[in-house]
């Protein structure tokens, strides 16, 4: 049998028409797309079908659609891993799959969590930027440089890419004594996975609270530790602290290079994962084949690519 990791993309992923194959061509598909309108009070399906784009990319709203897609190709799948990992709310998908979560109870956690996520900081005051080009230590000696607020590693994506995050002034103070070879300012409607989200999770907790967490089917990898969890109360622990904690995803993979794994598949819309781990097993002594699944046809073709060894 062949060793598997699944991966599950967080914001950022999310395009218009993301899903559509699925619903069109799987019954299964057409359920849990109304499974999740009818929890969520609001059609998800049509708004990632049709957009418009900048409904979608709102926060509250891209979280739950995320969710959905990706869960739906983990299901049409139809075939568990030996290891996952989750991108930020891809953690939460992540989790849906393990069996951890129920998708009813994941849907609605990450539409709150969005929700949140959205009223933790007024518009315009907080910021997250990618800084490219930099090491990690070096960019943490600068950010205790910054005099003019809170700024915070907010995602380690990879060896070259950091993304910082906090107080918009902050944040731009923290770029000039940076000074990288490259920058970004993300668009995005706060600085996530900071010390500014206290807010948001504080109402999260709460949310975690009122649901139904058991041990998973496989392991997860933790956003807030970079190891996997196992166990009901290990993944309530991490979801409950990741909306305040750096995204520790580069760490997190690194960790998985002595699995040797043969595969890694990303399950959803977009290539950023499998585009961020392509770079990093370059090194690894086994490097796996790398798929992506976001409609019917990549489905088919990973099943016939990966010799149907199921």
């Amino acid at each position: 049998m062949k060793k598997r990791l699944f991966l599950f993309p967080g914001q950022g992923s999310q395009v218009v028409g993301m899903g559509w194959d699925f619903y069109q061509k799987s019954e299964e598909a057409r359920k849990i797309f109304k499974t999740a309108d009818e929890i969520l009070g609001f059609k998800l399906s049509q708004l990632c079908f049709e957009g418009p784009e900048e409904e979608l990319r709102l926060t509250a709203n891209t979280q739950p659609a995320l969710l959905t897609v990706s869960y739906i190709a983990f299901y049409l799948l139809g075939l568990k891993p030996d290891i996952a990992a989750g991108h930020s709310l891809g953690e939460y998908t992540a989790l849906v799959a393990a069996g951890s979560l129920k998708f009813e109870d994941g849907i609605w956690l990450v539409r709150r969590r969005g929700i949140y996520m959205q009223e933790a900081v007024p518009p315009g005051v907080g910021s997250m930027a990618a800084v490219i080009g930099v090491e990690y230590n070096k960019i943490e000696e600068a950010l205790k440089k910054v005099s003019r607020g809170l700024v915070q590693v907010a995602n380690w994506n990879s060896e070259e890419q950091i993304v910082i995050a906090g107080e918009k002034v902050a944040v731009e103070e923290a770029l000039t004594i940076i000074k990288p070879p490259r920058s970004v300012f993300l668009s995005v409607s706060g600085p996530f996975h900071t010390k500014l989200m206290q807010p948001a999770a504080e109402k999260l907790k709460a949310e975690l609270d009122r649901v139904t967490f058991k041990d998973l089917e496989f392991p997860v990898v933790s956003n807030v530790t970079a190891a996997p969890v196992k166990t009901a109360s290990e993944a309530k622990e991490s979801l409950a602290k990741q909306i305040v904690s750096p995204v520790r995803w580069y760490p997190s993979m690194q960790g998985l290079a002595e699995l040797e794994l043969d595969e890694a598949v990303e399950l959803g819309p977009g290539k950023v994962l499998t585009g961020l781990l392509r770079r990093m097993v370059r090194k690894w002594k086994k490097v796996p084949e790398l798929y992506n699944i976001e409609d019917m046809v990549a489905l088919e073709k990973f099943r016939v690519d990966s010799g149907g060894s199921f």
